[in-house]
């Protein structure tokens, strides 16, 4: 067999910075932050090639809960293991956390954070470029010969059109590369063969036990002690949401809705209008969109804080619901990444994540679509089928605009991501702050 070339090797301090400037820049949604990773960690410092990242995020795509941290997590996890996947998971949410604290903060005082929203309007048409690039590069790499390309047309039709659970479709790809792999077929079988030279961690069950309890306690504890408390919104928010972070597959779209109807129409934690306007921040701000559960926990706790005050119980709230969304995201990689890079070497397995791949590859045009639909457009309904239907009276010009002026600037002109994502963003808060 032949062997992989050995990972680049950056220092943790490299790995730190790295991950710093894609959490700062993880704008867009799951869509955005995976062409932002990609971008970073394939492009342009190599330190992982383009099989190694899609293998990554093909397992991280099976996972319940934020696919795009998960990716961090797992990437991080190669670069420099434990550590490493600590920092570059944390890095991942840390800035969107804390703006969305302040924001939420803002809100439950102000009740208004219109300023605060046009300042990112402007951002969003230069992620959409970003989102393109990505979708347009990931294609090219990863559809190699037409029953590839039909399966992510297939994936795109069955998610996109005909709304098939995103789970569904991974494993009917997976299955149908496994079979064909194992039957013969050269459809999705790897062109080489790869044999697996990792130098750190091996697959084991105890290791995996060792892993699965740590994470266990460090993310139930703080469950435990609110349950054991029992006094205001904690215990509530702190089950819910460690339920959701286990049930929730196919990434934050898939969530938003379980959240929403549960938030609003069971806890009562807030309005639906409110809902509305956390999802608008987290949508604007740096971060993984499911970052809204931290503007819910935010307000649940400041109007039930028990004993505390408003603003402690805000802020011990959301600081819980954000524990209890990803710190299940480090268990399912440190757990199963060592598994999941085993099996690279197997032929019928790699044929099967091959397949996988293709799919995911419709999946991403499916989220760039929807993505795009949002930043053009200020009203989407539903058409025949259940097609996302755009309201074209709703039609936003200087987003469009800006949109396009960020494809041809980045795609054309080869111009470099944060010098597009600036001009973008100081144009379109100009313009909104203006009209």
């Amino acid at each position: 067999m032949a062997e992989d070339s050995p990972l680049p090797a950056p220092t943790f301090a490299e790995v730190v910075r790295a991950f710093a400037r894609i959490g700062l820049l993880s704008f867009g949604g799951p869509a955005g932050q995976i062409a932002t990773m990609h971008r970073i960690l394939v492009d342009e410092k190599k330190w992982v090639d383009e099989e190694r990242f899609l293998h990554a995020l093909n397992y991280c795509m099976l996972l319940p809960g934020p696919e795009a941290q998960q990716l961090a997590t797992y990437v991080g996890w190669l670069l420099h293991r434990v550590a490493g996947g600590i920092v570059a998971g944390v890095l991942f949410v840390l800035p969107g956390f804390l703006v969305m604290m302040g924001l939420a903060a803002l809100y439950a005082g102000l009740n208004d954070v219109t300023l605060v929203q046009g300042l990112f309007w402007g951002l969003k048409p230069a992620v959409l470029a970003v989102v393109v690039e990505a979708t347009l590069r990931i294609g090219r790499r990863a559809l190699k010969g037409p029953p590839a390309v039909a399966l992510a047309a297939a994936a795109f039709v069955a998610i996109f059109a005909l709304g098939v659970p995103f789970p569904l479709i991974v494993a009917g790809a997976g299955m149908l590369g496994y079979g064909l792999t194992r039957a013969g077929s050269a459809a999705f079988a790897p062109t080489t063969p790869v044999a697996v030279t990792e130098h750190g961690v091996r697959p084991s069950l105890s290791r995996t036990a060792l892993v699965a309890l740590i994470c266990g306690i460090l993310w139930l504890a703080p469950v435990a002690a609110a349950l054991a408390w029992g006094e205001g919104a904690f215990a509530a928010l702190g089950v819910f949401f460690s339920k959701m972070a286990v049930v929730t597959f196919g990434g934050a779209y898939s969530v938003l809705a379980y959240v929403a109807q549960e938030a609003v129409e069971v806890h009562g934690w807030v309005t639906p209008g409110e809902m509305l306007d956390g999802l608008g921040l987290a949508e604007t701000t740096p971060g993984p969109l499911i970052l809204v559960n931290q503007f819910v926990g935010f307000l649940a706790g400041f109007r039930d804080p028990g004993p505390l005050g408003s603003w402690t119980g805000g802020v011990l709230a959301a600081a819980l619901t954000v524990w209890v969304t990803f710190l299940p995201s480090f268990l399912w990689i440190f757990a199963g990444a060592p598994h999941i890079e085993a099996v690279r070497g197997n032929r019928a397995l790699a044929g099967a994540l091959a397949a996988i791949t293709a799919a995911v590859v419709g999946v991403v045009l499916n989220l760039a679509l929807w993505f795009a639909l949002h930043v053009v457009f200020a009203r989407i309904g539903d058409g025949p089928l259940n097609l996302p239907l755009p309201d074209w009276s709703s039609i936003q010009v200087v987003p469009a605009i800006l949109a396009v002026a960020a494809m041809v600037a980045m795609l054309r002109l080869h111009m470099g991501m944060l010098p597009v994502l600036a001009a973008s963003a100081a144009i379109g808060a100009a313009a909104k702050l203006m009209f």
